[in-house]
């Protein structure tokens, strides 16, 4: 059974109508352009279409981390009813910041794959969200002598990784929890870098709300 594509030409202008209506309602001077994956192929997780943000008010969907992008990104996703295996296909993004945070996270795995192999003992991540512990799940795959699960619940969720034939550690007691005022975000981590598209950047993209 083939699964279902997520293209400018399948989806497009159901995003376009969710997003137009989303940012018109909120009042945000925020545009928007849509590529297909094979136009950016940058992106780690390897998204069949990409939704780039900018404009005066790109930094609303940029506060506590990219708080208001991810969620954003969530809520199109419900629109398109895609399940929760299809999320990668999807990326929204604005500043590189989803960009940055990828090759983030790809290059911390790649070291913490060192560390764990010269010393063979295990390595907890900080929690992350599905979305990134995916991406250190993928840089770690083709690592034959070291394996990665996914370790405990709600927002504790973390990758751990082990030597190839560990047993999983026992689970952690959980953490207190901690009062975070008013702005407080995420952990910290998250890049956030300048726009523009590299060098030869892609071709046209298709674009709304100009």
């Amino acid at each position: 059974m083939s699964r279902r594509e997520y293209t400018i030409a399948t989806v497009g202008d159901q995003i376009e109508d969710f997003l137009d209506r989303v940012l018109d309602a909120a009042d945000l001077d925020i545009d928007f352009d849509l590529y297909d994956g094979d136009e950016i192929e940058a992106y780690f997780e390897g998204p069949t279409l990409v939704v780039k943000f900018e404009g005066p008010d790109v930094s609303c969907l940029m506060a506590n981390k990219g708080e208001a992008l991810l969620a954003l990104e969530q809520l199109t996703q419900e629109v398109l009813k895609m399940g929760s295996d299809e999320h990668a296909y999807l990326c929204f993004d604005a500043n590189d910041f989803r960009l940055l945070r990828q090759e983030e996270l790809r290059l911390s795995a790649l070291t913490v794959a060192g560390r764990v192999r010269e010393s063979n003992t295990p390595y907890r991540f900080n929690p992350m969200n599905s979305r990134e512990r995916r991406v250190v799940h993928l840089a770690l795959r083709g690592e034959t002598d070291l394996r990665t699960e996914s370790a405990g619940v709600g927002p504790g969720r973390h990758v751990v990784v082990y030597p190839a034939g560990m047993p999983s550690l026992p689970e952690p007691p959980p953490q207190p929890t901690q009062f975070r005022g008013p702005g407080s975000g995420p952990r910290p981590g998250f890049g956030r870098g300048p726009g523009g598209r590299g060098p030869g950047g892609p071709p046209p993209p298709r674009r709304g709300r100009r």
